[in-house]
């Protein structure tokens, strides 16, 4: 086992006792191959981020050559498990009490690093730069603090889909998460230190200063010690947390004997910071002084941010800085400010990394030879913490020790990540259906669901390696990782922004690649991919004995038949039925270009989406098939469908045409996962895609199709096909299992058809 420790919050000592509950592997991870580093050490908390290389295993299928006999020649590939190497970044939040041990831990694992240099931000940098140096070997390169915050803003908001987020204190989930537009510029950073600087962001590299105040978190601690003589910040935002600022305040109902209505103030309004203890005889507690003085200098920030944000017409206004941190009061306050003074027009955005902005932009200052922003990086669920509930009571325990070390890991991606050009506003765009961190029935279930399957996943993680003896132990771990992850997600669903179907299932996924399982089926893939085949020219010849209309009909029938066998689909209407208005457009002219989102392998690719795509090639519509570009369950990866449909153009002479007449293409769509995020798709793909002018796009599958993508609008028409596999959705959604959605879609404007809504009951 891992030496294991435990944090000794003990006045006298800081140090870490070599005993219990923390390894130090899952603090300091891959620091072996730990290659640059930079700090950001602010007044009590320590930031520290690495890049790392980590080594993990991928499947990788090879087509036999079937001309020259090779043993093996009956199946269609072979499927071969290789090491291979990506970049990682790692960022570790601590407090300053723990910094000598961490950099001793640091000093005693680092192996192989090239660096010389350590960059370094915050001002507590310069307080530690002689420390650092004796301990790491490194030179402290000092880097501006405000360049460093905007680099680091700049990057969360491009790679974290669900990183800014507007705090409800009373509603039923206390973060709502926005989706970021796809131009995160221009937009206002207040950044509330001890004082208030207010930073205009236009681009990568253009931001100015354009206003500030000296009343901001310092003013906060140090009037508050004046005041109640507490002397520690967090102490003094706990004491504001109880009080009642109405009996220090002066409210207009004071003055007025209610509300101004003339004015539009309400009774409640207050309209003197601090106004009866002028007059009042009387001893005032320390929580009602506090949420007093807390009160006073959120509304004069909110005040400020809303005269600048409406001076330069900028909508989207983030705070951060020591002030913010996650605290429930602070956001709350700061966000009613900011209702009050707009009236609603502006929202009060907090981000869920607020407290690695400095680290991850002095870090991108020492890594620029690298161009880390020419690349699309993801947050790695498996590795990072994710956010705590700002509730008290919430998981004590694990808010303890999640409050002394805090994890964040990011995943450089093979592909650079955009838009699809199709999306009809790419800013209102909502991948997920529903959203489970505010419907708590569904959540429930899902997790439920989620933890009875987990036993299946590991016995396919086992079956998939037979020859690595180690594989169960993994398959052990694996388990443990996941089902810890499903404990945290039922106490805190917005760990990771909001919580969907998708979400649930990625998490599995970069469980699985962590105990280095990157396709547990790959062997079942294989197999019924081989079966598939062995059907495909008689299925094909059966088509086409068909009259047209009876063909069109079996062809939509054969996509959602390979979905699922034994399926019932052949009772209509559906309960969602655009089939007849499908129809009727088929009649008309061809499409220029159809781009088809896949599924499965097997039955499904082969006997399903193959001759649909055949059909519309015949048609004289181009086809681009977008499939995965790394496994997630059964789905089919772009490396097999690549030998899949080079063996069926083998025995059809109109996909040959298509592939040999570049009529027919297949392209990666950037995506690793069961479901579908339109945001994110390889710029290969929206390129194809804008090129071959595209007017169609077909999604089909239920992850990606239902659970995401129901509602997502397109300017060109699309074709949304699945059967719900799943009772309980089903149910939900007003139909049986097995139930049948054939959504056809037009842009808006023309005449559409309409369907039945996913509710939230």
């Amino acid at each position: 086992m891992a030496e294991c420790v435990r944090l000794d919050r003990s006045a006298s000592s800081h140090t870490m006792d070599k005993s219990i509950t923390l390894p130090p592997d899952e603090i300091f991870r891959n620091l072996e191959n730990a290659k640059r580093f930079a700090i950001d050490i602010g007044g009590s908390l320590t930031k520290l981020a690495y890049y790392s290389t980590v080594q993990h295993k991928v499947a990788k299928v090879r087509s036999f050559d079937h001309s020259t006999k090779e043993a093996s020649s009956d199946k269609l590939y072979e499927i071969s498990m290789q090491e291979e190497v990506s970049a990682r970044l790692h960022f570790i939040k601590f407090e300053n009490a723990y910094i000598e041990t961490c950099l001793d831990f640091i000093k005693d694992h680092l192996v192989n690093t090239e660096t010389k240099v350590i960059k370094a931000t915050g001002g507590g940098a310069h307080k530690f730069k002689e420390l650092i140096q004796r301990k790491l070997g490194l030179k402290v390169d000092k880097e501006d603090e405000m360049t460093c915050l905007i680099k680091g803003c700049n990057f969360v908001l491009r790679n974290i889909p669900h990183e800014a987020f507007v705090y409800a204190k009373h509603a039923d989930s206390e973060f709502r998460f926005q989706t970021t537009h796809p131009d995160i510029f221009p937009y206002l950073l207040i950044n509330i230190g001890s004082g208030v600087s207010i930073v205009k962001v236009e681009s990568e590299d253009k931001f100015e200063r354009i206003g500030g105040s000296s009343i901001g978190g310092g003013t906060f601690w140090g009037l508050g010690a004046l005041l109640t003589k507490t002397k520690r910040f967090d102490e003094l935002l706990q004491l504001a947390s109880r009080g009642q600022h109405a009996s220090v305040d002066m409210l207009v109902k004071d003055i007025y004997g209610g509300s101004y209505g003339s004015l539009g103030l309400t009774g409640d309004l207050i309209a003197s910071s601090f106004g009866k203890s002028a007059t009042a005889d009387k001893e005032f507690s320390k929580e009602d002084m506090a949420k007093s003085l807390l009160h006073m200098i959120s509304n004069d920030i909110g005040q400020l941010a809303c005269l600048y944000a409406k001076l330069h017409n900028l909508s989207r206004v983030y705070f951060g800085g020591f002030f913010i941190r996650g605290h429930p009061v602070t956001m709350h306050t700061i966000t009613y400010s900011i209702n009050f003074f707009t009236k609603g027009e502006v929202q009060a955005l907090f981000l869920r990394h607020e407290g690695y902005l400095g680290a991850i932009g002095a870090f991108l200052k020492g890594a620029e030879e690298d161009n880390p922003n020419q690349y699309s990086w993801g947050e790695n669920y498996a590795g990072s913490s994710g956010l705590m509930s700002v509730s008290p009571d919430m998981n004590p325990m694990q808010r303890a020790r999640s409050g002394t070390f805090d994890m964040l890991e990011m995943d450089r991606l093979e592909r650079q990540l955009v838009n699809l050009p199709l999306l009809q506003d790419p800013s209102s765009y909502i991948p997920d259906t529903v959203d489970l961190t505010e419907d708590a029935l569904a959540r429930e279930y899902w997790l439920y669901c989620f933890e009875e399957a987990l036993d299946g996943v590991v016995k396919r993680a086992v079956a998939s390696q037979p020859d690595m003896p180690e594989a169960a132990e993994r398959a052990e771990k694996f388990s443990q990782k996941y089902r810890h992850k499903l404990q945290t997600l039922r106490h805190q669903p917005f760990a990771y922004g909001s919580l969907t179907v998708r979400s649930l299932l990625d998490t599995r996924e970069h469980c699985l690649n962590e105990f280095n399982f990157p396709d547990p089926y790959s062997k079942i893939k294989q197999k019924e991919n081989d079966v598939a085949l062995r059907y495909y020219q008689k299925a094909i010849k059966s088509l086409e004995e068909l009259s047209w209309e009876e063909r069109q009909f079996a062809l939509a029938q054969g996509v959602l038949a390979g979905n699922v066998f034994d399926w019932g689909a052949k009772a209509r209407p559906w309960l969602v039925d655009s089939y007849d208005q499908w129809l009727e457009r088929l009649k008309g002219p061809p499409h220029k270009c159809a781009l088809f989102f896949v599924d499965n392998s097997g039955v499904d690719i082969i006997l399903g989406v193959i001759p649909f795509v055949r059909e519309l090639l015949s048609r004289g519509t181009e086809v681009i098939l977008a499939s995965n570009s790394a496994p997630a369950l059964n789905d089919v990866t772009n490396g097999e469908l690549q030998i899949l449909t080079e063996r069926i153009a083998a025995m059809d002479p109109v996909i040959q045409a298509g592939l040999r007449e570049d009529r027919l293409t297949l392209v990666q769509s950037g995506s690793s996962s069961p479901c579908l995020d339109l945001s994110r798709l390889d710029k290969v793909l929206a390129m194809v895609v804008r090129e071959r002018q595209t007017d169609l796009v077909i999604i089909e599958g239920m992850g990606r199709a239902i659970h995401t993508n129901y509602y997502a609008m397109l300017s060109c028409e699309s074709l949304k096909m699945a059967v719900i596999k799943n009772s309980w959705l089903a149910d939900r959604l007003g139909g049986k299992l097995f139930s049948v959605v054939f959504k056809y879609e037009v842009p808006a404007g023309k005449s559409s058809q309409c369907s039945p809504p996913l509710t939230r009951s």
